[in-house]
């Protein structure tokens, strides 16, 4: 009989060993201390307990600092051994981002058909297509690293407006603006287009515009349809696009089936106006050609054509400038580009990066506009370019400025987008990326002085470590994050305490936040300093609080192995003297017997003994009135370093 109560008591302690072990752990990850709640939760794993808290959390602190593999694994003991109905879908999909990084797609792919069983509202899998994954994934993380500013412009009337192309100070673009003109255009019941120009005035924070008026040219404008505006860099020639109108009589020509088509027109300036316009060579009346953009050299021509042969409804073609009107064939762009959809609106940046809307690629809807390297590797894909340049409407006409700095990314765009003033609307963005710098200096609490060669480590806002680095001689650390997200620092150095500081950053590109971190030392003089190790009155087992605080009683022993120690304890002075003076050693036997607990050899405790209420840290003695918290002071632990 006695017997078998001591093994019940035994299971009892072990099971109160394990769950205060498992709340030690719970508040090191509540903490970050990943690396420590690592350990415990493993201990308490090799004691018998594969909860499903104990699990996950497992699977969370690889994961958070980027362990992948291990991730995984805890993950899918926990998916295995639990039923998933039971468990929050979150570490499901943290499952599926752990297989990713390891390129286990076809795993990935089947748990995101259970996630999706479960979570089938959840904006995560709205686009989700096993075929093209990957792809997805890309397009909804678009654009991350960027404040994206979009702006309407003012000069945007309830009718159409679009295709903005900027030179020498002025904006072109398409509008059916002149409600002068009586005739209207059956696709949309809007007035014909016409090529207008605005003045731009760029300054270093502001742009403003003047009023739209019509192009300075001789007839460049019509009775039907003008738009789309290239010009060469030398300002001298412009291409764009008109209906197919006849030249005898500027009456608009149909092809046999009653369809008008479009056609590429050139223009020369002449002093201010634009004038001796020629019909480019091969533009035909059965097939329509337009949408020109140029290639930084000015050497190629690109535009859109329905033109036989094609791959689609629309492609984009390209043909060699020869000079006068010469030109040669037009060659596709071929199926990197091109789809049995509709590929419009090409552009053509600087750095030969080109651009084009398409419905026939991945898409949020209707026309998006992607950007491709073919002109420097004709086996590139395209990229969508995402949100916010692409909506689940019509986005088209991309245009990026040419004089920006290496870091600004600014032009204009067209949507039909339901937040405009008319059917399309001219939209500005400047997508700079958005960075910020989180530095500061370590030092030592107490004196003040710089501590170098400590670790400071950078946390986003769901946990997760993202950088680490050392700081320099000088007690340095510098991160650079992105703009509008909140950050943890937390610096760690042997034998000191760690220290931790919150940073919010906004969306000011460049700006700088000072951060220093001050680090306890845990060794003063003869002593290892910590935090009071406090008890509950008339107890003497060790609370989680306890538990947190000797960890670092741990931490100094590990990194000192010829360190000896010795652990007094004191109470308060309620109770009788001799009953406090047991409490105490009970106390302090506690401490040590938790100390031994985390590895330490029993040798390097030279003695743990109580001192009860003869050591008063105040006036609180046998009588006196005292508040709990005074109390409490009196009830606390020292270690005395002997031998280091």
């Amino acid at each position: 009989m006695m017997k078998s109560k001591f093994l019940i008591l035994i299971i009892v302690l072990s099971s109160t060993i394990m769950v205060a072990q498992e709340k030690l752990a719970d508040k090191f990850f509540s903490n970050f201390g990943y690396v420590k709640a690592t350990e415990l939760y493993e201990e308490v794993l090799k004691k018998g307990d594969t909860s499903l808290h104990v699990l996950t959390r497992l699977g969370d602190c690889y994961y958070n600092n980027s362990k992948s593999e291990k991730a995984a694994f805890w993950y899918k003991e926990a998916l295995t051994k639990y039923d998933q109905n039971d468990i929050n879908p979150e570490y499901i999909y943290k499952h599926i981002q752990s297989l990713r990084s390891l390129g286990q797609y076809e795993e990935a792919d089947s748990w995101m058909k259970t996630f999706m069983s479960i979570q089938n509202n959840d904006s995560r899998i709205k686009d989700y297509n096993p075929e093209n994954i990957a792809k997805y994934n890309e397009l909804a993380s678009a654009g991350k690293n960027q404040v994206v500013k979009l702006q309407n412009l003012p000069f945007n009337s309830k009718y159409s407006d679009f295709g903005s192309y900027i030179h020498n100070g002025q904006l072109y673009f398409a509008s059916s603006r002149n409600t002068d003109e009586k005739k209207l255009y059956n696709w949309n019941q809007e007035p014909y287009l016409d090529i207008y120009q605005v003045n731009v005035d760029k300054k270093v924070d502001t742009v403003t515009y003047g009023s739209p008026d019509f192009i300075n040219a001789e007839r460049i404008n019509t009775d039907f349809h003008e738009a789309s505006v290239a010009i060469t860099n030398d300002g001298n020639t412009m291409y764009f696009t008109r209906d197919n109108v006849s030249k005898s009589n500027k009456k608009v020509k149909y092809d046999d089936k009653g369809t008008t088509h479009l056609k590429l027109y050139k223009a020369t300036l002449v002093g201010e106006q634009w004038t001796n316009i020629i019909e480019l060579p091969f533009n035909d009346n059965i097939f329509s050609t337009g949408h020109p953009t140029l290639s930084p050299d000015n050497k190629q021509l690109y535009f859109v054509s329905d033109r036989e042969g094609g791959i689609g409804n629309t492609d984009i073609y390209v043909v060699d400038i020869k000079g006068g009107n010469d030109y040669s064939d037009p060659r596709n762009l071929g199926e990197k580009v091109n789809t049995e959809g509709r590929e419009m609106f090409p552009f053509v940046a600087k750095d030969s990066t080109f651009y084009f809307s398409s419905d026939g690629h991945l898409n949020l809807g209707f026309l998006d506009i992607f950007k491709s390297n073919i002109l420097k590797d004709e086996t590139a894909e395209p990229e969508n370019l995402g949100a916010p340049y692409n909506s689940g409407f019509d986005d088209f006409a991309y245009f990026r400025n040419t004089s920006e700095a290496e870091n600004e990314h600014t032009g204009y765009f067209s949507s039909n987008r339901p937040d405009g003033q008319g059917s399309d609307d001219i939209y500005s963005f400047d997508a700079s990326v958005c960075i910020q710098i989180i530095k500061g200096i370590t030092k030592d609490r107490n004196t003040n002085e710089i501590l170098p060669d400590a670790t400071v480590k950078l946390i986003n806002e769901v946990g997760k470590v993202i950088a680490e680095q050392e700081t320099e001689a000088d007690g340095s650390y510098e991160f650079t994050t992105d703009c509008n997200k909140s950050y943890t620092v937390i610096g760690s150095k042997e034998d000191f305490k760690d220290d931790q500081q919150k940073v919010t950053t906004d969306n000011t590109h460049d700006k700088v936040t000072e951060a220093d971190l001050y680090l306890e030392p845990l060794i003063n003089d003869s002593q290892i300093v910590i935090n009071p190790i406090f008890f509950d009155f008339d107890k003497w087992n060790i609370r989680t609080d306890a538990q947190y605080e000797l960890e670092n009683i741990v931490d100094v022993m590990r990194a000192h192995p010829t360190m000896v120690i010795k652990i007094e304890s004191h109470t308060d002075s309620r109770g009788r003297d001799k009953y406090n003076m047991k409490l105490s050693d009970r106390r302090a036997k506690s401490t040590m017997e938790y100390i031994l607990s985390r590895g330490i050899d029993p040798k390097r405790i030279e003695s743990a003994i109580g001192y009860g209420e003869s050591q008063l840290l105040n006036k609180c003695s046998n009588g006196v009135k005292c508040s709990e918290k005074e109390h409490q002071l009196n009830r606390r632990s020292y270690f005395y370093i002997l031998k280091e």
